[in-house]
């Protein structure tokens, strides 16, 4: 192996005047998931009947103005405390929330749409990247996990017209409506606290994250993404 030359005079210089600023923020995954909270509970009484076919259209605005722009705002500060997974997770589920407003709103009271399933099917994949990634937070990746099988089951609804499925899908809906309502409270609570209150099935790298010193956290920051040169 080839021995690396130490660095010149030059790249001593650069190095010395160097800095990294990092800027405290709260966690945003709490507002991300209220925002989804929400959402998956009205259209889950849209499907299982206890708001009428003629609502939908009331339904889809309100998803539009309250959950779309808030799960936006989460990725955009998810991306901004270097948390990619959550970043990626709230991006996808914001633009899955808002093309399922805007079919609905174009579509007559009740009707069922190939193209909305076909989105839903493919948004419930890529929700599986994030929901992998989420490993050391087993709490998040179980609601990005249930998101992907909520959009899957809605998605086969919709191409089928099934009311088993429309049914199914939403059970599914009211299940992550609870889930997300849990991470909030327990992503609100740690950042308050600064300790777990309710269990969050941290584990590696996201234990560490909580339980670490600043130097620990900040080991490899020079490798992320806005820091090396190269994505």
């Amino acid at each position: 192996m080839t021995a690396q030359p130490p660095p010149s005079d030059a790249d001593r210089d650069h190095l010395a005047v160097s800095r990294i600023v990092l800027r405290p923020v709260g966690t945003p995954l709490p507002l991300g998931f209220l925002a989804l909270g929400l959402a998956t509970t009205v259209f889950s009484a849209l499907q299982l009947d206890w708001l009428g076919a003629a609502d939908g259209t009331a339904v889809a605005r309100a998803v539009l103005v309250f959950t779309v722009p808030l799960q936006v705002l989460t990725s955009v500060f998810g991306y901004l405390c270097r948390d990619p997974v959550a970043g990626t997770g709230m991006g996808v589920l914001a633009g899955t929330w808002a093309a399922v407003c805007v079919i609905t709103l174009g579509s007559p009271p009740g009707a069922h749409s190939n193209a909305l399933g076909t989105v839903l099917l493919a948004a419930a994949v890529a929700m599986l990247v994030p929901a992998a990634a989420a490993g050391g937070k087993l709490v998040a990746a179980a609601v990005m996990g249930v998101s992907a099988v909520r959009f899957a089951v809605t998605g086969i609804a919709e191409i089928t017209a099934s009311s088993a499925w429309e049914t199914t899908a939403g059970v599914i809906g009211l299940v992550l409506a609870a889930l997300a309502l849990y991470a909030a409270l327990g992503f609100e609570l740690e950042d308050t606290a600064h300790h777990t209150v309710v269990p969050l099935f941290r584990r590696g790298s996201g234990r560490t994250a909580l339980r670490s010193d600043v130097a620990a956290q900040l080991s490899d920051i020079s490798h992320e993404a806005g820091v090396r040169k190269d994505l």
